[in-house]
């Protein structure tokens, strides 16, 4: 299991379905008793699912760390687990769902397995395919560069971060019937005001330090250290690009990441 900070939950899910929820819709969230948000980290969907359910909602993550911010939650319980051993009895929830959570593991369908277990009705999972992400920028070279960036970092990770909509696949390995997948673009964009999230982003640009925190899975692909080095030169260049233009208030980001909502029945024979 790839492990993240809560620093770079709050980056990569800020602002996720405040713009629509309607790609949630075939988890009908408003007729669930429990639901349970397995690999919950920081609580984002958990508190989403309160707030679109009259029902219990628990969070279950297996970083202590971060479940001491889930817990800050409205309307969210949370409790510690491994995805693979759930510390629930058998059908124990009428939905269990996950976001961004199969894409980290080295076997998805043994977690589906098990959140069927769990489960006494639907199972779902909102995963990314982090190959087809769109980035639009007023520095000319930042699209060509973090294309190049996240070429070399899916050649080298050992996890399927592509998942996204072929979770389908999983799922009926896994034994659950699938009905509907929905699409959900989380678009995230920068612009004046710029926040201190924003800010901070570039400064990690301009230093490299986001290259740096990859550095390890991307040369475990075919990028070499040389041509890592020559990466980051250029990364760091184009870092400050972005602040120079943020001085001006002309710089402008937009960056679109496709996630896909899959949702399965649990059948007769996993209850």
């Amino acid at each position: 299991m790839r492990e993240f900070a809560a620093e770079y939950l709050r980056r990569t899910r800020d602002g996720m379905w405040e713009d629509s929820r309607v790609a949630l819709a075939p988890l009908a969230l408003d007729s669930r008793d429990r639901i349970l948000d397995v690999g919950c980290g920081t609580g984002e969907l958990s508190a989403v699912l309160a707030a679109e359910s009259s029902g219990e909602v628990i969070g279950c993550d297996v970083d202590t760390a971060l479940l001491s911010r889930a817990q800050n939650r409205t309307g969210v319980s949370t409790v510690a687990g491994n995805a693979l051993e759930l510390p629930f009895a058998d059908d124990s929830f009428d939905l269990v769902v996950c976001q961004a959570l199969l894409i980290n593991l080295p076997d998805p369908a043994a977690a589906l397995a098990e959140f069927a277990r769990v489960s006494s009705d639907l199972v779902a999972a909102i995963e990314p395919d982090n190959a087809a992400v769109d980035i639009d920028s007023s520095v000319d070279r930042e699209e060509r560069l973090e294309r190049r960036a996240r070429r070399a970092y899916l050649d080298g990770v050992r996890t399927d971060v592509t998942l996204g909509e072929s979770a389908r696949d999983v799922f009926e390995s896994a034994g659950l019937e699938v009905y509907e997948t929905r699409r959900y673009d989380h678009v995230r964009r920068v612009e004046p005001p710029y926040s201190e999230g924003a800010v901070i982003d570039a400064r990690r640009k301009a230093t490299g330090s986001g290259l740096a925190d990859d550095r390890e899975t991307m040369l475990a692909g075919a990028l070499t250290e040389s041509e890592y080095d020559e990466l980051r030169g250029s990364w760091r260049e184009m870092g400050r690009d972005v602040i120079e233009q943020m001085a001006s208030r002309e710089y402008r980001r937009e960056e679109a990441v496709p996630f896909f909502v899959t949702a399965g029945s649990v059948s007769e024979g996993e209850q």
